[in-house]
């Protein structure tokens, strides 16, 4: 409820109202949202239809259930992919991989900037000068920070 178009299509919705959905996922984060968006829309009287169920009514019985193991799998499964990449980005710190894209400036220009700003010179000619953004020459400022 808290995506303006999703709240300006319930506040359209009225009792009798089919909704049809594609997905699971376009209904709720999780599956708690998506549950108390379901009974919500119910509760006002309308009925969920999703299309990756086969059109399902998600405010029956029987879509009710199909809709709580769907859910709850594909929450299981996206934790799972969080715990994976956690664990790979773990691994490849302790194997000594720098993470990230690398530093579009060398150390020697990073530290001819900070010399130059100390200076006064501006963001913007620094910028110029050694063909970065001027975005480049505010990270080298604030990692020397």
């Amino acid at each position: 409820m808290e995506r303006k178009g999703f709240a300006k299509l319930v506040d359209r919705l009225e009792a009798d109202d089919v909704l049809i959905v594609t997905k699971l996922d376009r209904l709720g984060r999780n599956a708690m949202d998506l549950r108390t968006t379901v009974d919500r829309l119910a509760a006002d009287g309308v009925r969920v239809h999703c299309l990756a169920l086969g059109g399902v009514d998600l405010t029956s019985a029987a879509g009710r259930m199909t809709m709580g193991v769907i859910a709850a799998v594909a929450e299981f499964e996206r934790d799972l992919l969080i715990e994976r990449t956690q664990a790979g980005l773990r691994r490849a710190k302790a194997d000594g991989k720098t993470l990230g894209r690398p530093q579009a400036l060398t150390a020697a220009q990073q530290a001819s900037i900070r010399a130059a700003r100390a200076a006064g010179i501006s963001l913007g000619a620094l910028a110029k000068e050694h063909g970065v953004s001027r975005a480049a020459i505010q990270r080298v400022e604030k990692r020397a920070a």
